[in-house]
């Protein structure tokens, strides 16, 4: 019993003399850590809670734009075509910053794709065929923010 008491004496010591070093900040700690709760475990038997996709932030159209850039910059970066794709890269990562410069960086882009020719048929068609979603997916989004020069009638 004694033993017990001498244990209790020796521990109430030692936490007066941390409070006392802490000093005035002891109310602040003591607060923050009545805040911090236990994490919750999910239990094994628990059904998962489906996530929801964080919205992007970007223009359906631009998006099109980007994963036709993506997908052709692949497949330029397959066939050894490494500065094309590193363009469309680029082009793309300005899309997100500044979307009309973007834009423009990506039409100079699908210009110099137009002079690019390969040995077989059926890369060249799917070069094409890339080149033209591209083309298109550029083109939409050119006329959704009006940034093409208005036809005179």
């Amino acid at each position: 019993m004694l033993d017990v008491a001498v244990g209790l004496v020796v521990t109430l010591l030692i936490v007066g003399g941390i409070l006392i070093m802490l000093g005035p900040t002891t109310g602040t700690l003591i607060k923050r850590a009545r805040q911090i709760r236990r994490a919750r475990v999910p239990s094994v038997f628990q059904a998962a809670q489906p996530r929801e996709p964080a919205p992007s932030g970007l223009n359906p159209k631009t998006q099109r734009v980007l994963i036709a850039a993506a997908r052709l910059g692949n497949w330029l970066r397959s066939r050894g075509q490494d500065e094309l794709a590193r363009e469309l890269r680029s082009a793309g990562g300005k899309i997100t910053s500044n979307e009309p410069a973007g834009l423009y960086a990506m039409q100079v882009v699908l210009r110099r794709l137009r002079t690019l020719s390969l040995d077989d048929k059926p890369s060249q068609d799917r070069l094409k065929a890339l080149t033209n979603e591209l083309r298109i997916a550029v083109q939409d989004r050119f006329e959704q923010l009006e940034l093409l020069p208005f036809k005179r009638p």
